[in-house]
């Protein structure tokens, strides 16, 4: 497709517009461009890989909503699937078959679950199954990881510590200390601090969270030995390890990281794909713990729009697609495919460049001759020198995310052509763009 470029005149009433009625003109803060600065195009329509803004520019899309659409945009199944679901009513607040069908392909695909309970987002997943986890556990301490990321929960809305254990201390005004000092968090890949945390406290963790791939911090892949190590402590203290994979569910494979890596954990959170674009999000595990939650335990947990039917309509769509057509394995030969063109496009960066790529996930981690494992090690320079490459690929019509942190996402929308493409302008940019000064970014 050819790219067009106009005027963002359009854009820039609208959002003008947006900042009157929305704090900051969004609802979710990272679209407001803050940490790249500029305007954001007001988007009007999206088709396959590319969105379209109001002023008739087109952009080829690798934030893909930010990684629900592993179909691509307005995917013609997904949406034949939610025009028929809301033509036979867009709610219903009771159980439907669309439910019981995706909780069907959700329960026979991912490993170690018997039941699953759905929900409206990733958020609402996560803290519904922290509650699970203290109910069944009846313990209240609850580790996560700096550079792991899982919605805005309160008692995991927390700062880290510099790679020992500290005491969560909230990263948002508005969450009170006594949300979060129950929390301890942990650099990522430390051993050391994990065996002595639980040494420490291990009977009164009743669980550990992690996004065993990432995605929110950078894409801080982890050695398959440190994820096991969390398996083998939780399992010998008697504590859950919940695996956030709001993101890598259903996107790297059917059963997600826990099959990538061989290790089972005892929830699992889900979001993004499997709601084929709509707001869904669930949470699973096996029976024993599962059946802690209302109706069969004390565990409450509700939602008016939980099991939405037309959300599951478009899940259950998005999921049978995926099965039917091989998906995977096409979303990981062009996954390999695009590592081969970036690392070229990055030989030629005018400072140290790296990329990190796994399926159909990628994120460049600049200033790295490799990829960094852990928050701390993501270098300090990122963010303003993200910005001007950034807005390069934008001008010439290429969308990444606002973002230095923020990863990529390919869909089975996206061709070859498109893959190349984005090395090809990324490429353009860097050879655009100078070293930066010693002081920093020019």
């Amino acid at each position: 497709m050819t790219i067009q470029r106009t005027s963002g005149e359009n854009s820039e009433a609208w959002f003008a517009k947006a900042r009157e009625l929305l704090p900051g003109g969004v609802s979710s803060p990272v679209r407001a461009f803050g940490a790249v600065g500029g305007t954001p195009p007001v988007i009007r329509s999206a088709q396959g890989a590319f969105v379209f803004d109001i002023d008739g520019n087109s952009y080829l899309d690798f934030v893909g909503s930010w990684g629900p659409l592993i179909l691509g945009h307005a995917q013609p199944q997904v949406v034949e699937a939610i025009e028929q679901a809301a033509r036979r009513g867009t709610s219903y607040g009771a159980p439907c078959q669309a439910e019981i069908e995706l909780a069907s392909a959700v329960v026979s695909s991912y490993p170690g679950i018997e039941q699953v309970r759905f929900v409206s987002s990733g958020t609402e997943a996560v803290m519904s199954a922290i509650r699970l986890a203290r109910g069944a556990t009846g313990r209240d301490l609850i580790v996560k990881f700096s550079g792991c990321y899982h919605g805005h929960m309160d008692a995991l809305l927390v700062a880290a510590g510099s790679g020992l254990v500290t005491f969560g201390q909230p990263s948002s005004a508005g969450v009170p200390e006594g949300y979060t000092n129950l929390t301890r968090v942990l650099a990522l890949d430390d051993e050391a601090a994990l065996e002595q945390l639980f040494t420490d406290e291990g009977d009164k963790i009743a669980a550990v969270i992690i996004e065993p791939i990432p995605a929110n911090n950078g894409l801080l892949l982890q050695r398959p030995a440190y994820l096991q190590k969390l398996r083998d402590l939780t399992s010998r203290h008697g504590a859950l390890l919940i695996f956030d994979e709001v993101i890598s569910g259903f996107r790297l494979g059917p059963g997600g990281a826990a099959e990538h890596y061989g290790i089972t954990p005892d929830l699992a959170t889900f979001g993004k794909v499997i709601g084929g674009g709509m707001p869904v999000g669930a949470f699973a595990g096996p029976k024993a713990i599962m059946e802690h939650l209302a109706p069969m335990g004390r565990v409450y947990q509700a939602g008016t729009l939980s099991g939405n039917p037309v959300a599951m309509a478009a899940g259950l769509a998005t999921l049978q697609f995926l099965k039917a057509n091989d998906a995977w394995t096409q979303l990981e030969a062009r996954g390999q495919y695009l590592e081969q063109l970036l690392n070229n496009s990055l030989s030629s960066s005018p400072i140290p460049a790296s990329l990190a790529r796994i399926g159909s996930m990628f994120w460049i981690a600049w200033y790295a001759d490799t990829p960094p494992r852990t928050a701390e090690a993501i270098a300090e320079e990122t963010g303003p020198f993200y910005a001007h490459v950034f807005h390069g690929l934008l001008a010439r019509g290429v969308a990444l995310a606002p973002s230095a942190y923020e990863i990529g996402f390919v869909s089975l929308a996206h061709s070859n052509e498109d893959l190349e493409q984005l090395a090809a302008t990324l490429t353009s940019v860097l050879a655009d763009l100078e070293p930066p000064a010693a002081s920093g970014v020019n």
